[in-house]
């Protein structure tokens, strides 16, 4: 039985529009890397070893950003880094789909399910898709922390 993805963001559905409309693999691509090119930076003391994500075969920074408040249930922001373009573009997709939603909220999106939807899934190789997954396990870790 396929989990329902909950609370998708506005930005991500943009984004599975805008990807709709892109017939050739390549050129999505091309849209996921310029996605990439769009990243809000990380400053130099951001790539520290605590914020590296593990299982990823390029370097990949995430830094996760709670609203301010003490909130049980915070508002998190994530930025995130790499030195690849094609990671960097994915970073992007993930920020789409997770930031600026309540903990409690990340935890609930089903990101196989919606990353499928944009056909990601058929289309990178398995050390990308793996490096992928490791991000989102990042987010989700970070999300249920701040619970």
């Amino acid at each position: 039985m396929r989990k329902e993805v909950r609370q998708v963001s506005e930005p991500f559905e943009d984004l599975k529009a805008d990807l709709g409309f892109l017939d050739e693999w390549e050129d999505r691509y091309r849209y996921i890397i310029d996605l990439g090119k769009e990243l809000e930076p990380l400053a130099e003391a951001e790539r520290t070893d605590a914020q590296k994500v593990r299982g990823c075969a390029s370097q990949v920074w995430l830094a996760t950003d709670k609203a301010a408040g003490g909130d049980a249930n915070p508002v998190l922001h994530f930025r995130g880094d790499s030195d690849a373009h094609i990671v960097r573009g994915l970073i992007a997709v993930l920020i789409r789909l997770y930031s600026d939603k309540r903990a409690s909220e990340i935890l609930e999106i089903d990101a196989k399910s919606a990353l499928s939807d944009l056909g990601l899934s058929d289309q990178l190789t398995p050390q990308r898709s793996n490096g992928l997954f490791s991000m989102v396990e990042r987010i989700r870790k970070d999300a249920a922390a701040a619970c």
